[in-house]
């Protein structure tokens, strides 16, 4: 009799979690269908919050080169932080813009949706959204010309360059396979190099094997991204080097990235030899289990758990790296 009961308690609390489940799902489905056209709520989730940590990251670590050669300056390394996000999230909304003029972004998206493809935002906005970030960035960036020489205009203009042509254009960069070269330029030593020379007005070996890393962590993040979306990217006529070489060199680029990153930060940190195998073997540890996990999964939406890890991994690096350049002073 008292097993009986037992018995239907479980069934009982087992339905109620259901259904608990189910009504919470229903919620955020309807939260979603609440999302008003060009609300503020749409400029959000369009504006992708979650990879300014791909903009961010690298700022940090030339902040933390800074800070160890003596020069660090906090108003120039701020605006850097400012800057990069701004730009980063102006590249979001170009991509989201013209991935949707296009018809890249269809019904079979894998990735996170896009505000286009999803009317929360109309193209006529989008255009205008557009403008206003990057007109916000460059006057921002602008300060950093009483930091540093007029150089850094043609700086600002590659970088605006590199947000529109990196989609749009006769000749889309990131539909052509240039993709992960101009991460590992803009993503390692532009901001890398940028935010140390505003500080410390010069170039050091370091700033150079320091933008390696952040180039590579970072560029991980678009590996994982073209390998989930390489079939739908063939059909768009998207040749990214995953798409031009095929899923195993896609799989085994992700890890020799993340193998490449871990031995530079030995070579960078080589003077504190206990953070730098701490940092490397910490993260190389987590690049090998996401590595396998992403090659278990193989495809699908389930992958966009790996670009979560992925951007994990990324952040935790270059915290790690940061902390290690900061006690070494």
């Amino acid at each position: 009799m008292l097993i009986c009961c037992q018995r239907d308690i479980m069934k009982t609390n087992s339905k109620l979690f259901f259904e608990k489940q189910r009504y919470r799902f229903l919620k955020y489905l309807c939260s979603m269908e609440e999302i008003k056209q060009n609300s503020l709520r749409a400029w959000i989730l369009a504006a992708r919050p979650k990879t300014l940590a791909g903009a961010a990251t690298p700022v940090l670590v030339g902040t933390a080169l800074a800070y160890a050669d003596g020069q660090f300056h906090w108003l120039p390394a701020l605006v850097c932080f400012l800057f990069a996000g701004l730009m980063q999230i102006a590249a979001n909304f170009i991509n989201d813009l013209f991935d949707f003029l296009k018809g890249t972004d269809r019904e079979d998206r894998l990735g996170p949706e896009r505000a286009c493809a999803q009317g929360w935002i109309s193209p006529g906005a989008m255009k205008r959204g557009i403008l206003f970030t990057v007109a916000i960035a460059c006057l921002i960036g602008c300060i950093l010309l009483f930091y540093a020489g007029w150089q850094l205009i043609l700086v600002g203009i590659l970088c605006v360059m590199f947000a529109f042509f990196y989609t749009t254009g006769p000749y889309p960069l990131s539909y052509n396979g240039w993709g992960d070269a101009l991460v590992i330029v803009f993503f390692g030593f532009v901001p890398v190099g940028g935010t140390y020379y505003v500080q410390a007005l010069t170039w050091t070996p370091n700033v150079t094997i320091a933008s390696f890393i952040c180039g590579l962590i970072v560029d991980t993040l678009l590996v994982v991204n073209n390998y989930r979306d390489r079939e739908a990217d063939a059909q768009s006529g998207k040749r990214t080097v995953v798409v031009r070489f095929g899923e195993p060199f896609g799989r085994y680029l992700y890890l020799i990235l993340g193998i490449i990153a871990a031995i530079l930060s030995l070579w960078l940190l080589s003077e504190t030899l206990i953070p730098a195998i701490i940092t490397a073997v910490i993260y190389l540890t987590l690049h090998i289990v996401t590595w396998r996990k992403m090659v278990k999964i193989h495809s699908g939406k389930k992958l966009n758990s790996i670009l979560g890890e992925t951007s994990r991994n990324m952040l935790l690096m270059g915290i790690l790296l940061s902390l290690s350049l900061v006690i070494s002073d």
